[in-house]
């Protein structure tokens, strides 16, 4: 029972970083695409879950090999066997998909607070970015970490409301493998976000490291 015991503990110590760094793609800005993209269209973007989910697990695991392989970050790796030129456009592309990205992140969890608290989504921006800075500045490794190992249990709560929404499962068996397609730019749009905000730039450099 103690040799079961050490070895649970043990695989979820192994788990944590990898664990973290899968979830964070379900970052703010993606929840809030999400919630967005059902409040608007309906079951109709359903079917870009088959397309995101084998993309998104394709660039993980070659980012992680490389990481595994190479021991260096993507960064390093060009840096080694590309032009510098190619790493600094890789870098800078990098840096403003990553601001926008977070830019994106501070205003839906801004969003999120002022559907607890009545507050201007616009006041409660600059107090959260302050909180991460303070929490990634004097916060430790280790209490990051384990917050963040918390935090991903929130991913259980995707499948309690799809579970309390009551929705009629046939419909969404359909629109999940019946893709429909619209031109519309509203639509398109959306699609647009939901693939932009599932395979995000940031998680490749993560996830080699």
């Amino acid at each position: 029972m103690k040799l079961e015991r050490s070895r649970v503990k043990r695989f979820f110590k192994l788990l944590g970083p990898g664990l973290i760094t899968g979830a964070s793609d379900d970052d703010p800005s993606g929840i809030g695409t999400y919630a967005v993209a059902g409040a608007s269209l309906g079951f109709a973007t359903l079917w870009t879950a088959l397309f995101t989910l084998p993309l998104m697990i394709a660039v993980l695991l070659t980012c992680a090999r490389i990481g595994m392989v190479s021991g260096m970050g993507l960064a390093a790796v060009l840096r080694r066997h590309y032009a510098r030129n190619l790493l600094y456009l890789t870098v800078i592309g990098l840096v403003i998909a990553n601001t926008i990205n977070a830019g994106a992140d501070i205003g839906a969890i801004a969003a999120a607070i002022n559907l607890l608290i009545p507050i201007p989504i616009a006041l409660l921006v600059l107090p959260v970015a302050l909180a991460i800075l303070a929490l990634q500045i004097w916060g430790s490794y280790r209490l990051i970490a384990r917050t963040f190992k918390w935090l991903t249990l929130a991913l259980f709560a995707y499948v309690g409301s799809a579970v309390f929404a009551r929705p009629d499962w046939s419909d969404v068996i359909k629109a999940t493998f019946i893709p429909k397609l619209s031109f519309d730019a509203n639509f398109l749009a959306m699609v647009v976000a939901i693939f932009g905000t599932t395979i995000s730039p940031y998680l490749f450099f993560w996830q080699a490291d």
